[in-house]
């Protein structure tokens, strides 16, 4: 795969800037290289922001970060029709979401009529401004932040928002020698030495063949079923888990056996293999499945989340 080494490249030189945070990583090239969008979820100073941020200066593309409030209105998104005294006409200035790579901070601090211009862009990769349809560019991804320890003032995302996401990835705090190594790197900031760049940024050409290449990854028949299986378990989950008949509300949609196959191909992409494994749908499952399931009162009440609800199915569906 031709494309592979410079991926794999560009992932060395996030490791030099992101410590301890090897499945994010992961996880953002996964997005990159599958056209995803991507959620990340975590208290403050794990590094969501640093870490899109450093990807961003590994891809040479256009990247916009918005820092989202709830005075935030569609048009500082998508952007508007601005009078021209000179020409004596309207002109259209594009929003900040006209960028390649779009890093939406704190998402859930934007009222809805924010939230549903993101979601035309996200899902049709357009927006709509004045009655005109234009398109975005075609590297377009939004990595979104949400942290899930302030809640007050936020505005959840609807359900049909977070079906867009691809992975939807919860951060865990580092361990003690990972946090050592955050200290000593950042006191060597203090000390004048700046982060390593890139040498050679990738080219938005060089992602889209490696998204040709990752969509040529072999998946074999017995693999895609067990993905249909599984997600079907969560429509069905008195079958798998009769004790638990009740805990969900929803379960994933189709959506999400699109993105089950995409992620575990991405994934094995990375692995330097050309044909997934079962290993890799286990590792993606999670993430892909996570935001898609609606847990109801039952499971609220038993403390039954839904990484628990996922965890048991993917023990109880067979590995073929």
């Amino acid at each position: 795969m031709q494309t592979q080494s410079e991926f794999l490249s560009l992932r060395r030189h996030l490791e030099q800037v992101i410590v301890g945070q090897a499945a994010l990583l992961d996880r953002l090239l996964i997005a990159v290289l599958t056209g995803g969008h991507i959620l990340l979820e975590g208290p403050p100073g794990l590094a969501k922001t640093t870490a899109v941020n450093t990807l961003a200066s590994g891809l040479h593309a256009r990247f916009q970060r918005i820092q989202f409030t709830p005075d935030l209105m569609p048009a500082d998104l998508t952007g508007s029709d601005i009078y021209d005294p000179k020409a004596g006409d309207f002109r259209f200035v594009p929003g900040p979401l006209f960028h390649e790579i779009v890093l939406a901070d704190e998402i859930n601090r934007a009222p809805p009529k924010v939230q549903s211009a993101l979601l035309e862009a996200m899902q049709e990769h357009q927006i709509t401004v004045g009655g005109a349809t234009r398109r975005l560019p075609e590297l377009f991804i939004v990595m979104a932040t949400q942290n899930p320890l302030e809640q007050s003032g936020t505005y959840p995302l609807p359900e049909a928002q977070l079906d867009r996401f691809l992975l939807h990835v919860v951060l865990n705090y580092p361990t003690p020698d990972e946090e050592l190594r955050i200290l000593q790197l950042d006191r060597a900031r203090h000390y004048g030495e700046d982060p390593p760049a890139i040498a050679s940024p990738l080219q938005p050409e060089t992602v889209l063949a490696a998204r040709r290449e990752v969509a040529a990854i072999h998946v074999a028949d017995r693999l895609e079923k067990y993905i249909v299986t599984l997600v079907g378990a969560t429509r069905a989950l008195a079958s798998w888990a009769p004790e638990w008949a009740d805990f969900l509300i929803a379960g994933a949609s189709p959506r999400a056996s699109i993105a089950l196959l995409r992620a575990a191909s991405a994934l094995a992409y990375l692995a330097g293999r050309d044909h997934v494994l079962p290993d890799d749908i286990l590792a993606v499952a999670p993430d892909v499945l996570r935001h898609r399931l609606i847990p109801g009162h039952p499971a609220r009440a038993a403390g039954v989340t839904t990484d628990t609800i996922i965890h048991r199915l993917l023990e109880a569906v067979p590995v073929p």
